[in-house]
């Protein structure tokens, strides 16, 4: 068994295929780590059976005192009724529409449990425990099929009066013919820089005619992915190249936006689309892109000041920070602010 500072809190981290579960220190520092199936088109019944399974093997694992758990903190996908405890339609859950999902874990394991976006907990997780644990502000973009985002404020997790706070993949970037984005909306950062877009923006540069060795890759039946895309990238491929750094400057735009209105101390990128962070030439080319847009566009005192990175702590920011939003919902209040 890991030693750790007591007391200790559970996060739990479901997404659309798997639930990731921990018991996680006073400090940050996790205690266990497990990973199951969410299955969630059984619905939400067998999806919850899941949850309880992954928390409880979370807890054997921890070899932690039952009494030593002071809550459990639950991220999930939106939409949401944070207060309330509710999930109301999340696309990647379908068919848990109007779940009280707070409550039935909390009655399932006899802890005291909080809900939270999994967006805003994985900000939290980098600010309480990860690259932004120094700083005072934070917005975490979370870069995958769409385009995550959380904004935390001293410890404050910006949840917005009807739980759509820093829903900002969703900020209008293109006023004139902009992209459809999935929520049917048009000109969203999302229907530019996601994943999906990606993808689309490298289909419609070759039906325009560019010249690409991802080409003959996709006559050979190959599909075109991002992780294809940047592989293409690195190997030197220039519109593979191009349409990487275009989306750099796509989230260089929408940081400047929220620049512009919180002006945080710190920016962290994360998720599946970071074309491999600073381990990978194209990684360190990506975040610095996205740097030279915000020197370009911002006011010039926070351009020279805002700190603008990658995340440190991947996929284990979720589980993490859910359970330093139990923390901050019941633990010593005045330690956790600290």
């Amino acid at each position: 068994m890991k030693t750790g500072r007591a007391p200790f809190y559970v996060g739990v981290d479901v997404g659309g295929t798997n639930i990731k579960a921990g018991v996680v220190d006073d400090e940050g520092r996790p205690m266990s780590h497990v990973s199951v199936p969410t299955e969630a088109a059984r619905g939400p019944a067998v999806g919850l059976d899941n949850i309880v399974r992954a928390a409880e093997l979370a807890i054997a694992q921890s070899g932690a005192a039952r009494g030593d758990l002071c809550g459990v903190g639950l991220a999930t996908p939106g939409t949401m009724d944070i207060p309330a405890g509710l999930l109301i339609d999340p696309p990647n859950l379908p068919g848990w529409t109007d779940f009280p999902i707070r409550d039935r874990l909390a009655r399932r394991l006899g802890i005291p449990t909080v809900l939270q976006n999994d967006a805003n907990a994985a900000a939290y997780g980098e600010f309480w425990a990860g690259a932004a644990r120094d700083a005072r502000s934070l917005v975490f973009w979370t870069l995958g099929t769409g385009i995550g985002c959380g904004i935390i404020i001293d410890h404050v997790i910006i949840e917005g009066a009807h739980s759509h706070g820093a829903e900002c993949g969703h900020i209008i970037i293109e006023m004139t013919n902009g992209r459809l984005c999935g929520t049917g909306q048009y000109g969203t950062l999302e229907a530019y820089a996601g994943a999906r877009a990606l993808v689309a923006r490298c289909e419609e540069a070759l039906q325009a005619g560019r010249e690409s060795a991802i080409r003959a890759l996709r006559a050979g039946g190959e599909a075109i992915t991002p992780l294809l895309i940047a592989q293409m990238a690195e190997a030197g491929d220039s519109l593979c190249d191009e349409l990487v750094l275009e989306t750099a400057r796509f989230m260089g735009i929408g940081t400047v936006t929220l620049m512009h209105t919180i002006d945080p101390q710190m920016v962290l990128f994360g998720g599946a689309m970071t074309f491999g962070r600073n381990e990978s030439d194209l990684g360190r080319r990506f975040i610095q892109e996205i740097r030279n847009e915000v020197k370009k566009r911002a006011f010039p005192i926070p351009a020279a000041k805002t700190i603008i990175e990658y995340a440190s702590l991947g996929s284990d920011a979720g589980y993490i920070g859910a359970a330093g939003c139990a923390r901050l919902k019941f633990g010593d209040a005045t330690r956790a602010l600290n």
